[in-house]
């Protein structure tokens, strides 16, 4: 959704075409664009192998992974796209935040800052809202800081006095109107396992251990490593104390 192009009408099939098509672009994701993780005990909760419900104590399975996809196409070339998905990081949440590049030329004093990014919240609470730089109020003209500007879905239904339906609300109203715009169609699902599949076979035959996290991180120090290849500070690593006391979820969250 975030790169395809305008469809031609907001009809199922014109939208479908246009998802479509960005994945049809869709390099296969490259076994060294992707890392996968494993959390592990930390100060805030114990780790995925000490859980009761996991029998197997050498287990391998993955509550991390990390992927940079890339899309051949005049748009978007030379555009990393990343995909992070986890279990018991820092905070629980479905979202899509695009970084802007930092400007060409700045002067020394602002190379340093964070970068800007528009970040869309699906959830736990709907939002759209920009993250910015912008100058520390005061005479010194050398200090600025990330502020955040934004759009509250929650507090504009509020105002209207307006219901925000549930994610399954809408999806079951569609099947009832037989609108299928939301739903992803058999060739979609056959261009996403073209794309996945040569790395998840690679990963398999490698037999390679996931990279261990503590519990209440952002994610293994190695998905920092994939991130700074592409030009990113961070998408992982580090813990964060100014989230305790932590509750670890068994609930996806990025």
């Amino acid at each position: 959704l975030v790169a395809m192009e305008q469809p031609l009408s907001l009809s199922a099939e014109h939208i479908r075409t246009e998802k479509l098509k960005v994945l049809q672009a869709i390099a296969p994701l490259a076994a060294d664009d992707v890392v996968l993780g494993q959390y592990s005990r930390s100060q805030v909760g114990c780790g995925y192998l000490e859980e009761p419900s996991v029998r197997n104590k050498a287990s391998c399975t993955e509550t991390f992974a990390a992927a940079v996809l890339h899309i051949d196409n005049p748009r978007w070339a030379g555009v990393p796209f990343v995909l992070k998905a986890a279990q018991a990081v820092t905070e629980n949440k479905v979202e899509l935040r695009i970084q802007f590049h930092g400007v060409p030329g700045a002067v020394a004093t602002l190379r340093s800052c964070e970068a800007n990014e528009l970040v869309v919240r699906v959830q736990p609470e709907e939002a759209i809202y920009w993250k910015v730089q912008s100058k520390v109020p005061g005479l010194r003209s050398d200090q600025v800081e990330q502020v955040r500007m934004d759009l509250l879905y929650s507090r504009l239904a509020r105002k209207l006095e307006r219901k925000l339906p549930q994610a399954y609300e809408r999806l079951l109203l569609e099947v009832i109107a037989n609108d299928h715009s939301h739903f992803v169609s058999p060739e979609e699902q056959l261009e996403a396992w073209r794309i996945f599949t040569p790395a998840l076979h690679h990963l398999r035959d490698a037999k390679l251990p996931p990279h261990r996290y503590p519990v209440g991180s952002r994610g293994p120090a190695a998905a920092d490593q994939l991130a700074k290849r592409y030009g990113m500070r961070k998408f992982g690593g580090g813990l964060t104390p100014y989230v305790m006391p932590f509750k670890p979820s068994h609930t996806p969250g990025v």
